[in-house]
């Protein structure tokens, strides 16, 4: 049943959409892999508006504990964009639908502020996003861009809440700088489900993108354990429900090890794979 489930999975995000932020939602938190750590998400998702769909799938995200506080990040996504050719948002017609590889994301996350009885945790996690998509095809950017966040977090009973925000620049034509802002709040119920809701704002991403307006979203997911920690399923859909109509979804895998010195991918294979 288990292989079953992890099958239907799998060929769920063949049509799906990377999230880059925190899994499944779009708010990030500050936390990052505990040292000698490691985390890795098969994944995907959706965002769509009247004027483009952009599936993007099957995506793996690689998470390393690199030293204490910090971790490294990196991100490969296959994608796909359909335009909808709607003369009211696109009055000179756009080109065909296309799939291939996007834009690689690299990261670094580093928790500045520890979390105490009555601070938050505070840290940052910067992104560049490097040019791997086709440009002509409307894959990729076509040039670097970035991602520069503050995100702060606060734990309680079964009880966690995250967010913030930050600035993406985006140095391309017909793509704009703009903000964007999210809170979540999320519970876990018993041992095996943790569900959460989030507000995430984004300003006008620019009219080369499918995002021409801002947009509020309510989005609501969460975590199903297989097994608590290590194997989990993430899920997460969402709406606007101010600016620009907005759709987003998420659907992922998620496995996590280590913990001592050596145990890096092999760790991996010998703890979920074992002979």
């Amino acid at each position: 049943m288990k292989r079953h489930a992890l099958l239907l999975v799998l060929v769920l995000l063949a049509c799906a959409k990377p999230l880059f932020a925190g899994p499944p939602f779009q708010t990030d938190d500050p936390e990052p892999v505990d040292f000698r750590h490691y985390e890795f998400y098969i994944f995907g998702g959706v965002d769509g508006t009247p004027v483009e769909i952009d599936p993007t799938g099957p995506a793996a995200e690689f998470n390393w504990g690199a030293a204490p506080r910090l971790q490294i990040h990196v991100v490969f996504p296959l994608g796909a964009i359909m335009p909808s050719n709607n003369p009211k948002y696109l009055p000179g017609g756009v080109g065909p639908s296309a799939y291939g590889i996007t834009d690689t994301e690299f990261g670094a996350k580093y928790e500045w502020l520890k979390e105490t009885k009555f601070r938050p945790m505070v840290g940052t996690f910067t992104m560049i996003e490097i040019p791997t998509g086709s440009y002509s095809k409307g894959l990729g950017i076509g040039t670097p861009w970035f991602k520069l966040p503050l995100w702060m977090q606060k734990s309680w009973g079964p009880w966690t809440t995250y967010g913030g925000g930050g600035y993406e620049i985006v140095p391309q034509t017909q793509y704009n700088n703009f903000a964007y802002e999210g809170w979540l709040v999320q519970r876990d119920i018993g041992k095996k489900l943790t569900l959460g809701t989030e507000v995430y704002h984004h300003g006008n991403e620019g009219y080369a993108t499918p995002q021409i307006r801002a947009s509020t979203l309510i989005d609501t997911g969460g975590y199903y354990y297989f097994r608590n920690p290590g194997f989990q399923l993430l899920f997460c859909y969402g709406h606007s429900v101010a600016g620009f109509a907005e759709n987003y979804a998420y659907l992922g895998v998620y496995w996590t090890w280590g913990s001592k010195p050596g145990h890096g991918l092999n760790g991996f294979f010998a703890h979920h794979f074992p002979r």
